[in-house]
Order: C-alpha cells, then structure tokens, then sequence
C-alpha cells in the first residue's frame, strides 16, 4: 500500500530571530499541500534571555549546557513566547497547527543525558515518539509545531537538541509515510567555505561527510546537524535536505542533500 508523502521541517538559526524572514517562511509553510510536522529551535533567543537575566551560557562542540536556571530560559523561550509566536503566525495564514512540547499528550519522552565526559545538565536524549498520536492530529488536519522540549515521564522537562527532535519524529513517522526532512535555516546549506555562501555542497554521503569532519571543513553546530540527518536516513526516512528556508517555496534552488 502506497504511503502518504509527509514533510517534516526544522527551522532555526537567525530565521526565527528575523520577523520578515519567519513571516516570509511561516506563509509559504501553510501553503504546502498534505501532511506537515514543523520543529523550532531558538538557541539564540534563550542565549539573549539568559543575557539579561545574568545567567551564563555554555556550549560545546555546539551543544548547550542545561543548568536548572538555564532549563527555566529554555522552557520559557521555545515552549513560551517562539512556540506560540510561530503558531499565531501559521494561524494567520490559515493553517491549523498545534503548539507542542514533548510533555504534551506524553508524544515524546526522554532520558536525562548520563553524566561521562561532560555534564550536560537537563538535556534529554530521545527515547520513544508516540507516532500514533502524531497521526492522529495530522489525520484532524492539524499542523504540530514542535519546540525542543522533551520530558522524562516523571515530571521533569528537558532542553534536547531541536535537529534530534525533528530527526526523530521524522523517523517515528516513516513507519506510516513516506518522510522527507528538511533542515532550513539561512544559509543555502553545509559550505565549503563558510566565508563565501555561495559554496554549497550539494551532496553529502556517509564517506563526504568523515572527510569534511576530519579536515574540520564542518565544526561546532554543524556537526550533530548532519549526525542527525543521518541517523534519520539510516531509520528510513526518504529525503534528507539542508538548504536556506526559500527551498520550502521554490525546490529546484542550489541546496544539499544528504545520502546513506
């Protein structure tokens, strides 16, 4: 039996940070036809949050350290104020969407990251997404808007990775569509050289992706971006795309795609 095409998109990076360019995408977003899941990020909102507050942020190799005052900024920034900013604004344009953390119907739990090398605080690695109830709102013609909030199934929120979220889902989501996965932000995909944006690699397959790495041609954030990318294709989600946010609008523009 033929599966129904679903899209899952991540949006993050300066996009959410940028009224025009979130109107821009959050309006051809609602006019895409059929099944739709979108995930938000907004690690430079909480950062800016945590500014004024006094509180520090830490990062490394592109992951934030949650400290209990930090998972406070968190919640408050993704769950509160971008969350239902971006469903308003879907609203506006007629398309139905739901705002949700993993807390909300119990769709997505998680564990609290084991302390090893580094303590990374309350941040959660995903353990199970409730596809069904996921189905079940796309069946209604509600659109979920996902924040990168998860929660451990015993009262506790927890900051994960927006890029895991969205991976995940879409993962979770292959067993009853046929899923493509696209990671938009503001540039036009992985670069070759960061100081010229138009160096787009096109294409990224497992053995690309060591040398990039290994030749430190992609660091920091880029990093788990494209593990997740690949954790996803490898759970049998179709299409994998990184690319600037126009790609939802026009997809024949210059991005990269990624393969097993």
């Amino acid at each position: 039996m033929k599966k129904h095409k679903l899209l899952v998109a991540k949006i993050g990076g300066n996009v959410i940070e940028d009224k025009i360019a979130l109107d821009s995408f959050l309006q051809d977003f609602s006019k895409l036809e059929g099944f739709k899941i979108l995930v938000h990020g907004g690690g430079k909102s909480a950062t800016q949050l945590a500014e004024k507050l006094g509180v520090k942020t830490e990062m490394i190799d592109g992951r934030r350290i949650t400290s209990a005052d930090n998972l406070d900024i968190v919640v408050m920034t993704y769950a509160g104020l971008l969350n239902k900013t971006i469903v308003s604004g879907l609203q506006n344009y007629k398309c139905n969407a739901l705002g949700l953390t993993g807390a909300d119907a119990n769709v997505i739990v998680a564990k609290k990251r084991p302390k090893q090398f580094v303590d990374y605080g309350y941040v959660g690695d995903i353990v199970k997404v409730d596809n069904k109830v996921l189905k079940m709102f796309l069946e209604q013609k509600i659109t979920p808007v996902f924040c990168a909030v998860t929660h451990d199934g015993n009262g506790q929120l927890l900051n994960t990775n927006a890029d895991t979220v969205a991976s995940e889902i879409a993962s979770a989501m292959s067993v009853d569509y046929d899923v493509s996965l696209y990671y938009c932000f503001e540039l036009k995909g992985v670069l070759e050289n960061i100081e010229d944006k138009e160096s787009v690699i096109e294409h990224i397959d497992l053995e690309k992706y060591t040398q990039l790495r290994d030749n430190e041609i992609i660091a920091d954030g880029m990093l788990p971006k494209l593990q997740n990318c690949f954790d996803a294709l490898q759970k049998k989600v179709s299409k994998v795309h990184i690319a600037n946010v126009e790609f939802i609008k026009d997809n024949t523009t210059k991005h990269t795609i990624l393969s097993l």
